[in-house]
């Protein structure tokens, strides 16, 4: 695969996978909702920079396994292809439901540093991201991808990270639209979902390069 495939590949999976509810859209959304569109956006960067942690270790330690071990490589497509097609289960069975409660407890304003350490920490140390990763890696790399490559990928996810959470900090920051996105929230999670099954079983059905 190519550069520019696994850049589009990497873009429809990653911005499908942020759309979906979880803790840093939550902590995104309550930091918006309760302290403003500032405490959002400075949320969101770090979010976006504790996405560096789970980048570096998990391409490396993939780009590694892939250059000695074609039986590993399979292993890990089968557990990649597994959790994308578990992410999808769950998002297909999505039910509506009221988001307002993020909004309800005061957060104590923090300082921008303590704010991005927050949102760095949340993303660092959720053990759920690690495998996300492990599974989107195994869609783009192979023996022969050259490690600037990796570079690229991992700024990319970054990036597209960030553009997200400043998206939703931006929506939520105008009231009459976060009722509306409210509604709405199941059914991104069904659409995302349904893309991230189907992803899931491309992963198992591709032949190990």
């Amino acid at each position: 695969m190519d550069l520019y495939q696994g850049l589009l590949l990497i873009t429809s999976i990653h911005l499908l996978s942020a759309a979906m509810p979880g803790p840093d859209f939550v902590l995104v959304s309550q930091q918006t909702l309760s302290n403003g569109k500032r405490a959002g956006l400075l949320c969101s960067f770090g979010i976006a920079l504790g996405l560096s942690i789970h980048i570096i270790y998990s391409s490396l330690g993939l780009a590694a396994v892939i250059a000695n071990s074609a039986s590993a490589i399979w292993a890990i497509k089968l557990l990649g292809g597994s959790y994308l097609i578990y992410l999808g289960i769950n998002g297909l069975m999505s039910k509506a439901r009221n988001l307002e409660v993020i909004s309800i407890s005061p957060v104590a304003k923090r300082s921008a540093a303590k704010t991005i350490g927050m949102g760095f920490l949340c993303n660092a140390l959720n053990p759920k991201t690690s495998i996300y990763f492990v599974s989107l890696f195994t869609i783009v790399l192979s023996q022969d991808t050259p490690a600037q490559h990796l570079l690229i990928y991992g700024l990319w996810m970054m990036v597209l990270q960030l553009a997200w959470f400043c998206f939703l900090t931006l929506l939520l920051s105008r009231p009459a639209v976060t009722s509306k996105f409210q509604r709405m929230g199941h059914w991104i999670d069904r659409i995302a979902g349904g893309a991230m099954l189907l992803l899931g079983i491309k992963v198992l059905a591709s032949r190990t390069s």
